[in-house]
Formats: structure tokens, sequence, C-alpha cells
């Protein structure tokens, strides 16, 4: 890994266009690996007002670090950390993590979902504007005083299958940001086709709709809804994988595989992402789930057997992450 805070020397993230921003500083795209693009190392959701379960992954880095040791193991090389402020980003952790277990760190930026926007963040009291400032200054300065730069613009989402008026303002921030920085936007829909929706906000700002992921399709399986999202041009991310906390996640990734075929058939390997949003300590492999291995251990084996070939899956879980991550030149 480059060392943290490498000086950049071009664009407008203070990182030149063409490489990757991890927390350790800039590094060439090819130095990714195989990635997991949609993945938590440490988030607290259950502490808004009337949300009474203890939905938690806890800060706890001898566990973590084991955890992210087993994904290495399995020959992964990089993973896209999407907690935002609000429900525990902390630049600093995800900066121990990649220096303890050798993995790049990717760090988002922006604000979650409305439910879990901090009061702070003053969401219904600035511009747009103002909101992508801060967006750009994660990507240009680093947040805080930590120095430490985002790669990456989300997960920015919806609680519902619709966008509220806060909601808005945040998805149009992002475009913004992502114009004048040349990082991706990945995006929380769930449950609904509201990534439409999402897309139509990010085509009214002039976002570049290739460099959007569209997260948790595989909430909603249903393959014309990831079908107009690809023929958009953006990116259908499945990314519950291995989840198992409903009896559609327990029983339902035969449909997912199905709908994978389908759209690889149709020829939209280059438009697919898969993770598993690792974000509950029963997830980990310690309390017996599926840690940060189901892909390499179960699902891709899946995969296989299906009939899938492995120049896809390459393509799926090396080519496209480093696309996406790859810092595109400013253009607004």
């Amino acid at each position: 890994m480059t060392g943290r805070n490498e000086p950049a020397t071009s664009g407008a993230t203070g990182t030149p266009a063409g490489r990757v921003q991890t927390v350790l500083g800039p590094i060439d795209p090819a130095e990714l690996g195989w990635v997991l693009p949609h993945e938590h190392t440490a988030i607290a959701l259950w502490h808004i007002p009337n949300r009474w379960d203890y939905w938690e992954l806890r800060r706890d880095k001898p566990l973590i670090s084991d955890e992210l040791a087993a994904f290495r193991s399995a020959g992964g090389g990089a993973i896209v950390d999407l907690t935002l402020d609000g429900v525990g980003r902390d630049p600093d952790w995800l900066a121990g993590l990649a220096r303890t277990t050798g993995l790049h760190v990717v760090m988002g930026s922006g604000w979650y979902r409305g439910a879990h926007y901090p009061p702070e963040a003053l969401i219904d009291r600035r511009s747009v504007d103002a909101l992508a400032d801060v967006i750009v200054r994660d990507a240009t300065s680093g947040v805080g005083d930590t120095g430490i730069r985002s790669g990456v613009i989300g997960e920015i989402g919806t609680d519902k299958p619709w966008l509220s008026a806060q909601e808005e303002r945040v998805h149009r921030a992002a475009a913004r940001a992502a114009r004048r920085t040349g990082l991706a936007i990945t995006t929380h829909a769930v449950q609904s086709a509201v990534g439409l929706d999402q897309l139509d906000v990010f085509a009214a700002e002039g976002a570049d709709l290739t460099r959007v992921v569209i997260g948790h399709a595989d909430s909603y399986p249903a393959l014309d809804y990831h079908l107009a999202i690809v023929d958009r041009g953006a990116t259908v991310e499945f990314d519950f994988l291995g989840m198992t906390f409903t009896p559609l996640e327990r029983h339902g990734e035969g449909r997912i595989v199905e709908i994978l075929v389908a759209l690889l058939a149709r020829g939209h390997a280059e438009r697919l992402l898969l993770s598993q949003d690792v974000c509950h300590d029963s997830q980990l492999r310690r309390y017996g789930g599926n840690g940060y291995t189901y892909l390499a251990e179960s699902f891709l084996p899946r995969l296989r057997e299906a009939g899938v070939s492995e120049s896809d899956i390459r393509t799926i879980t090396i080519g496209n992450p480093r696309r996406l991550l790859t810092i595109a030149p400013p253009h607004g």
C-alpha cells in the first residue's frame, strides 16, 4: 500500500484521475484485486428515535481484523466501507484496519438516509451546493482534521420506496459532488424500485449514470427492475448475499442466481456487482454468521454451478469495482 496522505499531483479530488483513493492514500487501480464493494466494519443503527432493536456491528478491532483476514486469505484485496456520519464513520479506524490487515480500504462520503441524518449535518437548512461542498471537501482535503480522503460517494439512500424532500436534497448534492470530483456514487435502495427514482435525480443533475451503483437490488428480485437500471447505464448491485435475517434472504438466493444468469445472458456482465453488506455482529463468523467470505465459499461456487464463466466472475468481482473506484476526470 502507498503511505497515508500521499500528496496528490492533479485532479479536483486532490488525487489524480485514473487512481483509486484509499484511506492510506492513492493507489494504482490494478492493485485492488478482488473487491467487496458494499460493506461495513463498524456501524450503529439502533440509536435513532423510535427504533428499539439493537442493530450494530461493534468496533472490536481484533475481531474485525480476524474476520477481514479470512477474506484476504480467500483471495480478497479490498473492501469499500460505506459507513457514513450519523452511523459511525471513523477514518482513523479504517486506516488502522487497512494497516493491520493489508487490505485496501475505500471510505464513503455523504449521508445515509433520512432517519439517520445527524442533526449537525443541517440537511434541511443548507443549500444543495453547500451540502455538495462537504462531500467534495471529504474527497479533496480529507474528513475533519484526519487528512484521510473518501474514495466514493455513498451509500446514499432512502428510508421508503420514495425519496423524501431531504433525501432528494442529499441525492442532488451527491450528484453535484460526483461531477466536481470524479467519484462514483453508490446507493441504498431496498424492497422497491426506488433506485429508478434515484437515477432520475442523478440524471437531472447531470451525473454520469455509468458511474452510479444502485445497491441492495437483491432485496427487490424483479428482473424488469434490474434491466431498467442497466438500460440507463447504471450498475446493479446484489449485496445482501449471505444474509439470513428474513425468509427472503434465507431462501431467496436461488432466484438471485437465476436473475444474474439472465442478466449475463443479455450481455450485462459489466453492469453487475456482488457484496455482502456485513452490518451486524451476528453476521460475523465468530458468532455463527458468514463473515466476509460468503462469496468465496458459497455464492461464487453456486454461480459456477449455474454455468457462469470465470471471465464473467472476474469482471464482476475485479473489473467492475476497479472501473467504478477509479477516479474519473471532473466534469462540472
